[in-house]
């Protein structure tokens, strides 16, 4: 049975991938808090979690084209796609596995490609729809050994800017989400990994390499970024279209 947030209060819907945990179940919930219908989308969805869960391998064609069907059948609309599935690898250029880089840009660049795609008509036929990427200030910036991660980030800005054009006439307003190092497993994950590549303690990995760029050393909560994507989403939200929303802590600001 689906969860009482699944329900739809505000007669939008919204769909949104890497709901499971970190700044997707934050997303998720903060929508289905102010009253949308929520198709959590994860590879192991938590069916504790916030919306509706749905399994899906995004780096598959057809498990996009499931994902928006099972959406629009479970709400009857489709009004926001927010694409935020991500994971991380680091390692050198010439070290970098090459089935690696084909699963990160399949998830990452290729998939919200594909959500857009078969989310259009209904992104057109709501009238006041928003299509959102949480796309990291890597879609801005550059970091060693990350070389798949980065390159899907500046990528998908562009597809960003490309929908904006697609849909400023059917009312569809796009946007990149570009938060810099955010406190979820992923960071946490990758903090190891680093530490690894470079040589160093964990510790000297979250001062000298993850905050190393921040001007404002912290991370960010996720609900910091949730609460951005429900504004961007909403009628204040609508002039954003076609730019990356940076909440960076001042890194691309150097």
């Amino acid at each position: 049975m689906p969860s009482v947030e699944s329900e739809s209060r505000t007669g939008r819907a919204a769909l949104v991938t890497g709901a499971a945990s970190g700044i997707g179940r934050a997303i998720a919930a903060a929508f289905a808090e102010a009253g949308y219908g929520v198709l959590s989308v994860d590879l192991e969805p938590d069916p504790s979690g916030p919306g509706t869960p749905f399994a899906a391998d995004l780096c598959e064609r057809e498990a996009n084209r499931a994902a928006v069907a099972a959406a629009v059948e479970r709400f009857g609309r489709l009004d926001v796609v927010v694409a935020n599935a991500g994971v991380q690898h680091v390692a050198p250029i010439a070290e970098f596995p090459e089935d690696v880089w084909e699963r990160l840009i399949a998830l990452m660049l290729t998939s919200p490609f594909l959500l857009a795609k078969y989310a259009w008509p209904h992104l057109q036929a709501s009238g006041d729809a928003r299509f959102q990427v949480v796309a990291s200030a890597h879609a801005l910036a550059a970091s060693p050994f990350k070389a798949a991660y980065v390159s899907a980030k500046h990528g998908v800005l562009g597809l960003v800017r490309t929908a904006a054009l697609e849909g400023a006439d059917s009312g569809i307003s796009a946007v990149a989400i570009c938060p810099a190092y955010v406190r979820t497993p992923l960071v946490e994950a990758q903090i190891e990994a680093q530490a690894q590549a470079h040589g160093i303690s964990a510790e000297q990995v979250l001062e000298e390499v993850i905050l190393a760029p921040h001007a404002v050393k912290r991370l960010i909560e996720p609900e910091e970024v949730a609460q951005t994507a429900l504004f961007l989403a909403g009628p204040s939200g609508r002039s954003f279209t076609g730019v990356p929303v940076v909440m960076d802590q001042g890194w691309t600001a150097r």
